[in-house]
């Protein structure tokens, strides 16, 4: 099965920037399309970020967009998320979604990491 292992978390100043960076291993072999969620204290899960296996689509929440840049790299069934002029309400868990289909990420289904905390304070 597939188990995605999410890094780059951490403490940043309102105006910085933070790169994550979600990487699969297990022993089943698979084209996913990945993509990033988020959610904090109290809040509903919110999509961020998503990015398709076979094309250059890319997805993005209104909230984000001009500030998140996701990449990927195939070969590794990598994705990244570079975060730009964070705010403190970008502070959540931010987790790493991958599933075979674009469709499904973006709905929230598949395989899920286990999250990385990224804290936007002064």
């Amino acid at each position: 099965q597939v188990q995605l292992e999410e890094s780059g978390g951490g403490l940043v100043q309102p105006g910085g920037s933070l790169r994550l960076s979600c990487a699969t291993t297990g022993r089943t072999s698979s084209t996913l399309s990945m993509g990033w969620f988020r959610q904090a204290p109290g809040q509903e899960r919110e999509f961020v970020a998503a990015s398709g296996w076979s094309d250059s689509s890319t997805y993005y929440a209104d909230s984000v967009k001009g500030r998140f840049t996701i990449s990927r790299d195939n070969a590794k069934n990598a994705v990244y998320l570079q975060m730009n002029s964070l705010k403190p309400e970008d502070t959540a868990v931010y987790y790493c979604v991958a599933d075979h289909q674009t469709r499904t990420v973006l709905a929230g289904h598949g395989y899920w990491g286990q999250g990385t905390q990224v804290t936007v304070s002064s």
